[in-house]
Parts: C-alpha cells; structure tokens; sequence
C-alpha cells in the first residue's frame, strides 16, 4: 500500500476541485423537492461541470470496466445506501435522498456526499441524519498526524452504534487525490491504535455509510445501487479532508 503525500501545492489544487463539487453539491440540493426525478437532479450537476470546464469523477468509472457508471451522480433515496443510478424516479415528500459528487479539475479530485430530508420527514431519519453527519465530523476531528487510521474508523463507529445505527461492512472511505480512489481504503468500523499512521499531506475522502437496521446490503440488478438488504433507511455524509500539522482541513466545506 503507497499512499500518496501531497505538496501544499497539490493540496490548493485540490481545493479548487473540491470547491466546485462543493457548488455542485449546493445546486442539486437546491433542487431536491418532490416532483423532481433523479436523472433532473444529475442534470443539474452536470450544468455546474459545464459551467467550469469541470469533468465528473464518476461518469463512466472505472474506466474498462464491463458496467461503468453511468451518470454525472449517485442519488440514492430511503432504502438505497450507496451508488444509486438517477434515472426516472420521482422525489416525495418523505423521502431522504443521498448526494454523492465526484470532480476532476485541474488533474485533481474533489469528493464529498450529503444525505437531505424532503419536506417533512420522519423523527427516526432526522436522527439518521444527525448521527450519520456527527459521525463525519468525529472522524475527521480524529485525523490528526501521528494518531492511525483505526482510531479514525473506530471513533466512527463508535458513534454510531452509541445512537443506535449500524455502519456498512463492505465499503468506507478511501484516499483522493490524482485519482478518485488511492490508498487507504479507510472502513467506518475498525480497532483503536491499528493501521497506518497519519502523516501531514496525506489526502482522504471519509463518508460514514449509517443503515437504521441490518449492515446487510445487497447491489441492484443494475450492477450498482447498493441498498439495505431489510429495506431499512440508510444515510450517507463524505468529506475530502487534508492532513496539515496543524490538524485536519476540510477541504470540500460548504462556505
């Protein structure tokens, strides 16, 4: 496993391509009401993409690949936790929709997801969705240079099994940086004190993946929509951070 360390430089760079997944991120969420498909809410970001000579991360990922992904982001609602495919469905008041966007600019990637309730939701989704966005910022407040990736996985599900939820076994955070997925592979459950250590320059995406019952999930029979086995409500919440010496930065925060 080589992880890659970033200049300052690169970091800026990578800033720049995360605050444009930042904006594509603020306009789809803007349009999420009930009425409106999934495939409108690709179009939107694809707009912002345009707007800034911008490449989707995800469109035809990964490359070769038999069944690459189709669209410029994943939208998953209720039950579907990961990867969902925009297409014909239609948004209702209720659902909660998860946002995953990926930007290349520059050479560099910016990736970062949000999960959003529709109109009024119900009690247990707004807990979903606060101990899913905490668990985030409890993982990156544990990225610090000199601490390991387990105290970051683990601080993660520690949080989250603390309110009630489970965290997805099979997938989790990852590097980001000149590619979309680098070394490490960060899981949201893991041991206190194992793993790699962080080191200043290092580059990660964490996206705490919280399902409201069983961690089983299955994918779809489009070979990507990765849903709640129990059709249960799963929520989703990423950000890019870097690793300075003086602790973690955000860089996909929403100004």
């Amino acid at each position: 496993m080589t992880i890659r360390i970033k200049s300052r430089r690169e970091i800026d760079a990578m800033r720049d391509a995360c605050q444009i997944n930042v904006e594509a991120l603020r306009a789809v969420c803007a349009e999420i009401r009930p009425g409106i498909t999934t495939a409108e809410l690709d179009a939107v970001a694809r707009r912002v993409f345009d707007k800034h000579g911008a490449e989707p991360a995800f469109l035809g990922y990964p490359p070769g690949s038999r069944y690459p992904y189709p669209a410029v982001i994943t939208v998953s609602v209720n039950e579907e936790l990961v990867h969902g495919i925009p297409g014909t469905r239609v948004i209702v008041e209720g659902d909660i929709v998860s946002i995953d966007c990926g930007t290349v600019y520059r050479g560099f990637v910016g990736d970062s997801a949000v999960t959003v309730g529709v109109g009024a939701i119900s009690e247990e989704a707004k807990t979903l969705l606060r101990a899913t966005e905490e668990a985030l910022y409890k993982g990156i407040e544990a990225s610090v240079a000199r601490k390991r990736f387990g105290d970051v996985s683990h601080t993660i599900q520690d949080f989250v099994e603390a309110h009630g939820f489970n965290v997805v076994l099979e997938y989790g955070g990852h590097g980001v940086g000149r590619d979309m997925h680098e070394d490490p592979h960060i899981p949201n459950w893991g041991k206190a004190g194992s793993g790699r250590r962080i080191r200043p320059g290092m580059t990660f995406a964490l996206e705490p993946m919280v399902m409201s019952g069983s961690p089983k999930t299955r994918v779809l029979d489009d070979h990507w929509t990765v849903v709640a086995d129990d059709g249960k409500l799963c929520a989703h919440f990423e950000h890019t951070v870097a690793v300075t010496e003086n602790g973690p930065e955000i860089l996909t925060k929403w100004e």
